[in-house]
C-alpha cells in the first residue's frame, strides 16, 4: 500500500513538474523587466492558488512605497464598499502586490484590483480566460499557459478571438514601445497551436436572436402576423448562412426563369411557365404510377398510412384497439399523438389501426368532441385500399393524367405542331424539375427558421397568451411579453395561478431564484424552510404541466430550478449576514453576487406588473429591496 501511494505522489510531482512554479515565473519575468504582467490561467482555483504561491515566497522583492499606496487606496476603496475588508486575499494584495481576478470574486474587489493595476501597483495578476474581454488594464506582459480553456461544458481548445483578446492585453500605452506574450511551457501549452490562432481572423461573430416566447409575443403584438414575425426572424443575423443559402437559390432560380422565358418565347408557341412547370408536374405523376406497382398488402397499406395519418386526425393503435389518440404531428414512421386523457406518447405508423376522416384543431379540447363524432357516427374511419383494385386505380389514374396533358396546348393546333410543341416541353423539362425542386428547398430553409417560433406559438396558444388561429396576442399575453425573465412562461403560470400573491418574502425570493440560477450551479447544502419546499412543490406542478406542452408541440423543456440557489436566496432575504451566507453556502462571492443580482432584476420584472398582477407584484418590489442590499448592487 505504502508503494502505492509513492507511486501516486510521484506521479504527481512529475506532473507538476512540466509547468513552471508560479513563484518562478514571476521571478524569472522580473529578470527580464517584464513586469507588470497577466497571468492567464484555465481554472478560478489555479488562479487562487498560483496568488497565494507568489505572495508567500519570501524570494520575491517587495516595494515598500507602493504597499503603501495599495494600502491607502485599499482603505479609501473601503470605506465605500465595506465587503472587501474581510476578503480572503487582502494580504495577498496588501503585502504581495499580486492578486487572482476572476468570476468567483464580488465585484468590488475585482474593481479594487483593476484600479491597482491601472495605477501601475501590482506585479501581476492571475486571471482566466474570460478577464481579456470584460476589462481594459494593460500591462507588460500577458503570459499564456494553455493552448485550452475550460467552459461550462469541460475543456475545450481556446478560439482565435480569446487568444486575440488575452494578447491584446500586452503593452501599456505611454509606457512600453512594445508588449509582450509569453508562452510558458506546461503540460498543455501548444506554441504552433498558438501561433496558428494568432494569425487566423477573429472567429464569426454569433447572433444572440433566439425563438423565445417573449421576444415571439412581441414581435407578434408589434407587427400583427406571423408572415410579419417570419420576415423578421429570416432577415436577423441569426439565420444570415440560411438566408444566404435561400438568396443563392432564389438567384439561380430567377436565371432558370429568364431562360424559360427567352425559349418559350424563341418557340412561337402560345406557352407560358405554367404550362411548362405542369407538363413537368403531370409526367412526373404519371411515370410514378407506371413504375412497378406496389405488390405487398403491407406495401399498400404503409403508403396509405403515411398519405393519411396527419396532425389533426384520430387514430387507434390496431384494428380493434378502444383507446384513441389525437396526432401532434409525424416524422417519418414516428408519430406524435395525445392520449384521451390528455398526455403524450409516441406511436409507431406501422402500428396504427384504423384512421378517421375528419381533422381537428390539435390540442386537448379536440378528444372530447372527437369522442362524441366517432360515437355518433360523425367521423368515420377512412376505409383502406385493397391490393385488387390498386392496378385499376393507377390505370384510370393515367387516363386522367393524359387528357389533362393533352389540354395544355390549344386544339386548333396541327398534328406535327402537336408533336413539335410535346418535343419542345419535353427539352424544357430539366428546367421546369429544377423550378420545383428549388421552390421546395427554398420552402424547406424557410421553414427551419419559423419552425421554432411556430412551435412556440402552437404552446403560447394552449396557455391562453396568443391566439394562434386569429394571430393575436391575448391580454394575458401582453404583461408576459414585459416579464424579460429567464423562463418566462413558467413564471407567467406562476403569476397567473397566484402562487406570488399570498407568500411571504423570503418564499418569493427562494422561487424566483430558484428559476434564476444556472441549473447546474451548486450554491452549498444549505436547507429549504417547510414553506419555502411546500412553495416549490406547488411551482414543480406546473412546470411538469408546462414541459408536458412543450414536448408535444416540439419545444425543447424548460431546465430543472435550482433548490440550492432557492435555499440561498431565502436565506439572504430572511436576513443573513454576508459572511454567513459566504460560509454556509461554501459557494464563491463572485456566484452569490451573481445569482442574488439575477433574482433581484427577475423580482423588479414581476414588480413592474402592477396592473396585471397588482397583489403580486407588490410582494415582488418588497422582496427585491430586501434581496438587493450590499454588497448586491
Amino acid at each position: 500500500m505504502q508503494q502505492i501511494l509513492r507511486g501516486r505522489k510521484q506521479a504527481k510531482l512529475n506532473q507538476r513538474s512540466s509547468d513552471i512554479p508560479p513563484p518562478q515565473l514571476i521571478t524569472t519575468l522580473r529578470n527580464y523587466n517584464l513586469l507588470p504582467a497577466i497571468v492567464f490561467m484555465p481554472t478560478r482555483r489555479k488562479c487562487d492558488e498560483a496568488a497565494s504561491d507568489v505572495a508567500a515566497d519570501k524570494s520575491q522583492r517587495t516595494d515598500t512605497e507602493k504597499q503603501l499606496k495599495r494600502q491607502e487606496i485599499f482603505e479609501e476603496f473601503a470605506a465605500f464598499n465595506p465587503e472587501i475588508k474581510t476578503h480572503k486575499h487582502r494580504r495577498l494584495l496588501l503585502r504581495g502586490g499580486v492578486a487572482s481576478h476572476h468570476a468567483g470574486h464580488i465585484p468590488a474587489w475585482k474593481l479594487l484590483i483593476e484600479k491597482m493595476m491601472s495605477k501601475g501597483l501590482l506585479n501581476a495578476i492571475f486571471a482566466t480566460s474570460t478577464v481579456a474581454a470584460g476589462v481594459d488594464f494593460p500591462a507588460r506582459t500577458v503570459v499564456i499557459l494553455n493552448a485550452d480553456t475550460r467552459g461550462n461544458d469541460g475543456w475545450r481548445p481556446l478560439q482565435a478571438s480569446e487568444l486575440q483578446q488575452m494578447t491584446g492585453r500586452a503593452g501599456r500605452r505611454g509606457k512600453d514601445k512594445v508588449g509582450f506574450v509569453v508562452l510558458a511551457p506546461g503540460q498543455f501549452q501548444n506554441p504552433k497551436k498558438i501561433a496558428e490562432l494568432l494569425k487566423s481572423p477573429p472567429d464569426a461573430l454569433q447572433s444572440q436572436f433566439r425563438s423565445t416566447y417573449t421576444s415571439l409575443l412581441n414581435l407578434l403584438d408589434a407587427f400583427g402576423s406571423f408572415a410579419q414575425v417570419r420576415e423578421i426572424a429570416e432577415k436577423s443575423f441569426a439565420f444570415k448562412d440560411t438566408a444566404r443559402q435561400i438568396e443563392k437559390l432564389q438567384n439561380l432560380r430567377e436565371k432558370r426563369i429568364v431562360n424559360l422565358e427567352e425559349q418559350i418565347e424563341a418557340s412561337g408557341f402560345e406557352l407560358t411557365i405554367d404550362d411548362v412547370r405542369a407538363f413537368e408536374r403531370l409526367t412526373s405523376a404519371r411515370l410514378r404510377l407506371q413504375e412497378t406497382p406496389t405488390n405487398t398488402r403491407s406495401e399498400v397499406r404503409s403508403k396509405w398510412l403515411a398519405e393519411n395519418v396527419e396532425a389533426g386526425r384520430i387514430v387507434t393503435k390496431s384494428r380493434n384497439g378502444k383507446r384513441f389518440f389525437l396526432v401532434l404531428s409525424v416524422f417519418g414512421e414516428k408519430v406524435v399523438v395525445m392520449r384521451d386523457d390528455g398526455q403524450g406518447a409516441t406511436l409507431s405508423l406501422p402500428h396504427i389501426g384504423r384512421v378517421y376522416a375528419k381533422k381537428y384543431a390539435v390540442k386537448e379540447e379536440s378528444l372530447d368532441l372527437a369522442f362524441d363524432e366517432i360515437d355518433s357516427g360523425v367521423n368515420l374511419p377512412l376505409e383502406e385500399p385493397k391490393l385488387s383494385h390498386k392496378r385499376e386505380e393507377a390505370d384510370a389514374a393515367v387516363e386522367i393524367i393524359n387528357s389533362s396533358i393533352d389540354k395544355l396546348l390549344p386544339e386548333n393546333l396541327s398534328e406535327d405542331r402537336r408533336r413539335i410543341a410535346f418535343q419542345f416541353l419535353w427539352e424544357m423539362w430539366n428546367d421546369a424539375e429544377y423550378l420545383e425542386k428549388s421552390a421546395r428547398d427554398i420552402e424547406y430553409l424557410r421553414s427551419d427558421i419559423w419552425l421554432p417560433f411556430e412551435r412556440r406559438a402552437l404552446v403560447l396558444d394552449r396557455f391562453g397568451y396568443l391566439d394562434f388561429s386569429a394571430q393575436k396576442v391575448t391580454e394575458r399575453g401582453k404583461w408576459l411579453a414585459d416579464l424579460r425573465v429567464d423562463r418566462p412562461l413558467l413564471v407567467g403560470e406562476a403569476l397567473r395561478q397566484g402562487i406570488f400573491d399570498n407568500l411571504e418574502p423570503k418564499n418569493v425570493a427562494g422561487l424566483m431564484a430558484s428559476v434564476a440560477a444556472d441549473s447546474d450551479r451548486n450554491y452549498g447544502e444549505m436547507h429549504l424552510s417547510y414553506d419555502l419546499s411546500d412553495v416549490l412543490s406547488e411551482f414543480e406542478q406546473i412546470i411538469h404541466k408546462v414541459t408536458g406542452v412543450e414536448w408535444r408541440f416540439g419545444v425543447e423543456a424548460s431546465e430543472e430550478i435550482n433548490i440550492s440557489a432557492a435555499a440561498t436566496a431565502e436565506a439572504w432575504a430572511e436576513g443573513a449576514s454576508w459572511e454567513d451566507l459566504v460560509f454556509y453556502t461554501k459557494a464563491e462571492e463572485g456566484d452569490l453576487v451573481r445569482l442574488l443580482s439575477r433574482t433581484g432584476e427577475a423580482l423588479l420584472q414581476v414588480a413592474s406588473l402592477r396592473e396585471s398582477n397588482p397583489k403580486a407584484a407588490a410582494i415582488a418590489r418588497e422582496t427585491a429591496d430586501l434581496i438587493l442590499r450590499e454588497p448586491i448592487r
